[in-house]
């Protein structure tokens, strides 16, 4: 007798599961295993894979409420972008004519912009302005097939600032289709106000951000909370970065961590040294500090948009993160300065051709070691019993093409906890 269920997605031309590896990341040389399966279906019960198998095999054990043919079409599980910037009001679309001009990042922030332009314009939103800006960009990211996506606040820089972002946020979180992870950046830039005393904003973070922090995530937030800090020069030094991390553990907070950038500090070795959960940009990190992440349990997470919007030719040496060992993922560092892309598709073109990835590498970096940059792995980012019915069918046949092509949109239909959260429509079949 069969076992009534929710969906099954069935016709599926090649299925790619993306599977954990003992139970955590994909690691070193390991990366690209995509659990291929071809002529395949998923069964979904509840919001959850019940299983994966041949279309003959899971049609003759599961009846189906609701049946979705691919016709023959690529699925994966859906995309996690681990690193975001999401949420944030006005643009910065002056300083990019100003960079193609010949200034700097680093010149234009010296010159108040940067960061802190961005930070002027979300002070000034109220949080329904805030909120309608950042949920079309979330709506775009849903639609280019990313299911799970990391927030992070640090465009406020004040308390009260900080606390409406983490609010714009929550209620993000509670009204869209996409699991939203949380971080709170309130060490992101130092704000005008404290140019000249840097050390006076890391007291203010330490003593009366995170405090109250953690007393709004006690009353509006039950899930995890990263801390994350920018260390960089002309943004928080090795030091700086240091106690505020250690500080945020006090309150049971998280890590991730912003290094090497453009100089190196130290600060990818302190990722490890203090157990946070990634370690992004790394696009300068020193040979021994590369071992040092490949022989810990940090994800190194690669963000190709960034040098690509500033034009620089610098990017991750993920070979060399790969040959220590390390796990490996990308994100799309979606933000209104340097690289304001809300698409982890042309992230993983970016992969392939600037960070010398295969494709099948770029897509495991993309879900399943994405999923563990956020501390979410067992749930989300595999096509695994048990784990959240995250799907995207694709309009292509095939894996390699979400990364030989760029330029479009390629997600056909976005399946989001087994809901059809997105249809391109016209062309899927359904019982």
């Amino acid at each position: 007798m069969n076992t009534t269920i929710d969906l099954l997605v069935t016709n599926i031309g090649q299925l790619c599961t993306v599977p954990a590896h003992a139970g955590g990341p994909q690691r070193g040389h390991r990366l690209g295993d995509l659990g291929l399966l071809e002529n395949a279906a998923v069964a979904v019960h509840e919001g959850r894979v019940l299983a994966v198998g041949s279309r003959d095999d899971l049609h003759s054990r599961y009846t189906a409420a609701q049946t979705l043919d691919a016709g023959g079409r690529l699925v994966t599980p859906g995309l996690v972008d681990p690193h975001t910037h999401v949420v944030w009001a006005g643009d910065r679309a002056d300083e990019f004519e100003q960079r193609i001009a010949g200034a700097t990042y680093q010149q234009i922030m010296a010159a108040g912009g940067g960061i802190n332009r961005t930070v002027q314009a979300t002070r000034a939103a109220d949080l329904d302005t805030l909120i309608a800006q950042s949920r079309a960009r979330l709506d775009r990211m849903l639609a280019h097939g990313s299911t799970t996506i990391e927030c992070k606040t640090g465009y406020g820089l004040s308390t009260p600032a900080e606390i409406k972002m983490l609010d714009a946020i929550a209620r993000l979180s509670a009204e869209h289709p996409a699991d939203l992870a949380l971080t709170f950046l309130g060490a992101h830039a130092i704000p005008p106000e404290y140019s000249h005393n840097p050390d006076a904003y890391v007291a203010v973070i330490i003593d009366e951000m995170l405090p109250a922090v953690a007393a709004w995530q006690a009353e509006h937030w039950f899930g995890p909370l990263f801390c994350d800090v920018f260390c960089e020069v002309g943004a928080f030094d090795l030091d700086q970065t240091r106690r505020i991390l250690q500080a945020a553990q006090g309150y049971g907070m998280a890590l991730k961590v912003h290094v090497d950038e453009f100089e190196p500090l130290g600060g990818a070795r302190l990722a490890a040294d203090l157990g946070a959960v990634s370690a992004d940009h790394i696009v300068v990190t020193p040979q021994d500090e590369i071992e040092v992440i490949g022989h810990s349990q940090t994800v190194a997470v690669s963000l190709p948009p960034t040098p690509f919007g500033l034009a620089h030719t610098a990017y991750t040496p993920v070979r060399r993160f790969l040959d220590a060992g390390a796990a490996l993922a990308i994100a799309t560092d979606c933000n209104p300065g340097t690289g304001w892309n809300e698409s982890m598709q042309f992230v993983m073109a970016l992969a392939t051709r600037y960070l010398r990835l295969t494709p099948a590498e770029a897509l495991a970096a993309a879900t399943i070691n994405a999923a563990y940059a956020i501390g979410w792995g067992d749930r989300v980012g595999s096509l695994e019993p048990g784990k959240l019915a995250d799907l995207v069918i694709w309009q292509v046949p095939r894996y390699p093409h979400l990364s030989y092509r760029f330029g479009s949109n390629l997600a056909q239909t976005v399946i989001k906890r087994g809901r059809v959260v997105y249809d391109a429509g016209g062309s899927l079949g359904t019982v």
